[in-house]
């Protein structure tokens, strides 16, 4: 565990990436229970499993990288490919008594429900991204979940290798509203999350087109605005539907998918606020 943050980003990665990441039990129960039916099972149902659990996608596609023949030219950018270029049998004899993230936060409580927490928003924000990219009739809709689901890894590798940092991070930015969160995670980390990720993700060899997808510089492209405001919308709604971010939100995703703000709404299952009655003309509703 690491109780004091190191002093630049080349010391994060290289702790990273020689760190066993670990995933949640509910993955390794699920996996198991698939592996002694093995011959009934196939990539598309242990992709479901994987895909719900961000730590458990990052392994997978970083295996299949420190693997990668040099005949192959194209980049793996799903998990259900993956899975079929790894094959079944290989994938459950070396997916299998991994580290679990429950035993590694078990002397930090606080630090689980941090975690579990951000991978629940995590989740929602993917189910944002996949309706979004089905109604704009994305080609490579499960790109875009896998990109969703692990933009924000560096947080959930935080949670779990720096819990008392994380908590740190997490109270500062609860106590001020106003707060930026790079400005407090550089503050406590001594860098921001998002250089910690895109940096992983050039030393794990991910896909190209994964790690464009999750790189908030590129937030002009349609699909990269895609992941991104699904993210935001997970993280400012788990605030509570009245955060005030949320109205920018709303704007900026009607302008993606060309809805209207209250279309964008009904969309997420919301109401339009009501709005205020206009003020009375001096001398209305007086006697005659």
């Amino acid at each position: 565990m690491i109780d004091k943050p190191f002093s630049d980003l080349d010391a994060w990665v290289a702790f990273f990436s020689q760190a066993s990441i670990p995933v949640l039990r509910h993955t390794e129960q699920q996996l198991a229970a698939l592996r002694a039916n093995a011959n009934k099972t196939n990539a598309r149902t242990i992709s479901s499993v994987i895909l719900h659990d961000p730590l458990m996608t990052l392994r997978v596609l970083a295996y299949i990288e420190a693997r990668r023949n040099k005949s192959r030219n194209t980049d793996i950018t799903t998990i259900e490919r993956a899975l079929m270029m790894i094959g079944m049998e290989p994938f459950f004899r070396d997916f299998q008594e991994l580290p679990l993230i429950e035993d590694q936060l078990k002397l930090h409580p606080r630090a689980m429900l941090g975690l579990l927490k951000t991978i629940n928003r995590t989740r929602k924000a993917v189910l944002f991204a996949r309706d979004w990219a089905v109604y704009r009739h994305d080609l490579e809709v499960d790109e875009i979940i896998v990109a969703t689901l692990l933009y924000d890894f560096a947080e959930i590798l935080m949670w779990c290798f720096a819990p008392k940092l994380a908590v740190q991070v997490s109270e500062k930015l609860q106590a001020d509203k106003e707060l930026r969160s790079v400005a407090v995670q550089t503050q406590v980390f001594h860098v921001p999350l998002h250089q910690i990720k895109l940096a992983l993700a050039k030393t794990w060899h991910l896909p190209e087109l994964l790690t464009q997808l999750m790189d908030q510089d590129n937030a002009g492209h349609p699909r990269v605005k895609n992941v991104k405001l699904a993210v935001d919308l997970a993280r400012h709604s788990a605030n509570g539907w009245d955060d005030a971010a949320l109205p920018d939100d709303y704007k900026a995703i009607g302008e993606l998918l060309h809805l209207s703000e209250e279309a964008v709404m009904r969309r997420l299952g919301l109401e339009m606020p009501a709005a205020a009655p206009d003020a009375a003309t001096p001398g209305d509703n007086q006697p005659q």
